[in-house]
């Protein structure tokens, strides 16, 4: 892969596409309060960079939440005990993360009081940058109810009062004032509705330029993706990670060599993203999934494939991480491709997928020791389902393999 011109506002888009899931119904959310807090920082007379910063931090604020129910509280309540939980693993994930590591201090202290975060060993832009978040943050959810309706014409200035309300203790005044001074017009409304917002943000992506990422870099982006994926469940823990592991060993196993070897690991840590959207309690479900949760569990393979795409549109890698649940009989999904038309590379991380999958725990079974598992793929092989060259290379080196799942 080497270095390779990536778009990092394109990758952040995605990645708050892919934290929208989480919400089902209450989506595009980063996307609001980022787009609010950039308006409210222009308002300040911010920097360029500061406010990109702003836009950035606003659609990653939320990375360290990735179950439904967190999701809810954070969309109802102005307050609530519990909140920093989702803020001190946002920052940690984003520490990891050298080209997002700038952003996490402010999503650290997201759900800091002011009054309580000017007390804290933090340069006053760290501060105002974080409490800004807070601040959007909360007006979207006051907004919620009204959210693509007329009616926030008339209940605007209501949410607008009970912001200033709390100048001084939830929010620094400096921002009140200068919400209230760019959230008096409808304009700044209206552009909330997810149409405009789409259409603001696309034109903002337009003035940024890619820039080079070395494979270091990307695969510290597309751990972040999956840290977020895996904890869903404790069941799921270091999933993505292993899978990936996994994928690139039987690749070199495979005669797999180049920049192949990065994009199947990247493939491989990235496979599960679209299961954002899928409800833990169907994750953690210790039975048979009634057919509609069957279906939410299904298209979470096609999310993942639309989410890559946006990333890393002319790589292998969507493709690759997309088609991880299609088999060689053409009856997998979500696109159903026949045996001819799925790449090696896909047919390994499918094993690699099934085979660290048999290694955990599992709401409805307990993890497989390693003679089991190989007997279950060879059942898979025999079915037609999977690569029989693939499970081959696997089964050499089984012990190898299930110390690589396992630890």
């Amino acid at each position: 892969m080497g270095h390779q011109y990536i778009n990092l506002y394109n990758s952040i888009t995605a990645l708050s596409s892919a934290l929208d899931l989480v919400g089902v119904d209450e989506i595009k959310h980063g996307k609001r309060v980022a787009i609010m807090a950039l308006r409210v920082a222009e308002f300040l007379g911010w920097s360029e960079a500061e406010c990109l910063s702003i836009l950035y931090a606003g659609m990653l604020h939320d990375c360290g939440v990735s179950r439904i129910y967190e999701h809810k509280k954070i969309i109802g309540e102005l307050e609530w005990e519990g909140a920093e939980e989702h803020c001190i693993r946002g920052a940690e994930y984003l520490s990891a993360c050298p080209p997002l590591a700038q952003y996490a201090p402010a999503i650290r202290y997201h759900h800091t009081r002011w009054e309580n975060l000017i007390h804290l060993p933090l340069d006053l832009k760290t501060q105002l940058l974080s409490n800004l978040l807070f601040l959007v943050d909360r007006v979207d959810v006051l907004q919620a109810p009204f959210l693509n309706q007329e009616l926030i014409l008339i209940e605007f200035k209501n949410i607008i009062a009970l912001i200033a309300s709390f100048s001084g203790s939830l929010f620094a005044p400096e921002l009140v004032r200068a919400f209230s001074a760019v959230a008096s017009v409808e304009a700044f409304w209206l552009a909330m509705e997810p149409e405009y917002l789409d259409e603001d943000l696309r034109q903002l992506g337009e003035q940024v330029q890619a820039i080079a990422l070395d494979y270091t870099t990307i695969k510290a982006l597309a751990l972040l993706f999956s840290r977020v994926v895996d904890a869903k469940s404790h069941y799921t823990h270091d999933h993505s990670i292993r899978v990936a592991q996994i994928a690139r060993q039987l690749a070199v196993d495979m005669g797999i060599t180049g920049s192949d070897l990065e994009q199947i690991e990247i493939a491989g840590l990235l496979h599960d993203i679209g299961k954002l959207r899928v409800s833990e309690d169907i994750i953690n479900k210790p039975c048979k999934l009634t057919p509609i949760e069957l279906a939410g569990m299904h298209r979470h393979s096609y999310d993942t494939f639309r989410l890559l795409n946006r990333v890393f549109p002319n790589s292998k890698i969507p493709k690759w991480a997309g088609y991880h649940h299609e088999n060689l009989l053409g009856n997998g999904y979500p696109f159903q491709t026949h045996q001819e038309a799925l790449d090696l590379e896909c047919r390994i991380i499918s094993v690699a997928d099934i085979f660290q999958a048999l290694c955990q725990d599992r709401p409805y079974r307990h993890h497989m020791e390693a003679d089991a598992i190989m007997d279950y793929m060879t059942e898979f092989v025999a079915s037609g389902h999977v690569d029989p060259l693939v499970v081959e290379a696997l089964r050499r080196k089984a012990e190898h393999y299930y110390k690589m799942a396992m630890e």
